[in-house]
């Protein structure tokens, strides 16, 4: 799933070649994709884009005079950048192709996603804040005004485990499955310490992993074509999805918990003092 990392990234890239330049058509080829019909998708058509804006993991495509386009690319959906979009129609049905965005320049994006879950999503809104998923997204990681203190406040009284936590929308924005596995090895924190349950000085810790992590992996992305941003995170990543290699840090054998829909992966010797955590499946945490 691209997480605040890659959107940003992407936001970046579409700002430099999207802004100053007109939609001339808009192509819904999956309908689930489409969240809202008033106004139609057809209602950015003719319009020029003046800004694009990232919210979380939320793309915000402002035009003059005219809706906002905002899409999530969900766990499987990805964003393709072409200097030549094809001429013909897109068949529905036929590949992953959900919706195609063409401008003027005859350049433009397709969305696409893999699989058979659909949770793509694009809405068509007169201001972002009508899209439920950013109406209720807590601050931003990056912001300027995130600092220490505000991040001690809001895990202060937070009664979930660190892992469940940090993946929150509504707690954090932005963060994923993948960032929070490297977040949580950065500060050498079990994925299931409680977040109430933190000392100062943990807090401490689990922020200055938060902000550098992600700093890190977005200054990794930056300036880099749309298609290349995958790769890029997937060589970033230090634990997520590295299930068996050995740690970079220590050289444990990296270890997995998995869910019914999702896994995380952790280092025994630097998050859990050397116990391996058992699969949640099967039974409770090992402390």
């Amino acid at each position: 799933m691209p997480e605040l990392p890659e959107v940003e990234a992407l936001k970046d890239f579409l700002t430099e070649n999207l802004v100053g330049h007109e939609i001339v058509r808009v192509l819904p080829v999956a309908i689930s994709v489409l969240k809202t019909y008033d106004p139609p998708v057809t209602a950015v058509e003719g319009h020029e884009v003046t800004a694009v804006r990232r919210y979380g993991k939320f793309l915000d495509l402002e035009t003059a005079d005219g809706p906002h386009l905002v899409t999530h690319l969900a766990r499987a959906g990805w964003l393709h950048w072409k200097d030549r979009l094809p001429s013909g129609m897109p068949r529905p049905g036929k590949g992953p192709l959900a919706l195609r965005v063409a401008l003027e320049t005859g350049a433009g994006f397709d969305l696409t996603e893999a699989g058979t879950q659909k949770r793509l999503a694009v809405y068509v809104v007169q201001d972002p804040q009508q899209v439920p998923g950013v109406a209720r997204l807590g601050p931003d990681p990056l912001a300027d005004g995130f600092d220490e203190a505000r991040f001690a406040a809001l895990l202060k009284d937070e009664r979930r485990r660190l892992k469940g936590a940090l993946r929150d929308q509504s707690l954090i924005a932005g963060v994923g499955n993948a960032y929070s596995d490297e977040i949580l090895h950065a500060a050498r924190m079990s994925p299931f310490k409680l977040a109430a349950s933190l000392t100062p000085d943990e807090t401490r810790r689990l922020y200055e992993a938060l902000r550098t992590t992600l700093t890190e992996a977005v200054e990794r992305s930056r300036g880099l074509a749309a298609g290349r941003l995958k790769a890029e995170k997937k060589s970033g990543l230090r634990v997520h999805g590295r299930t068996g290699e050995p740690c970079p840090v220590c050289g444990d054998t990296i270890r997995e918990v998995s869910f019914s829909d999702s896994s995380l992966q952790y280092c025994p010797t630097c998050q859990t003092g050397g116990k391996p955590l058992a699969d949640r499946r099967m039974s409770r945490l090992l402390r």
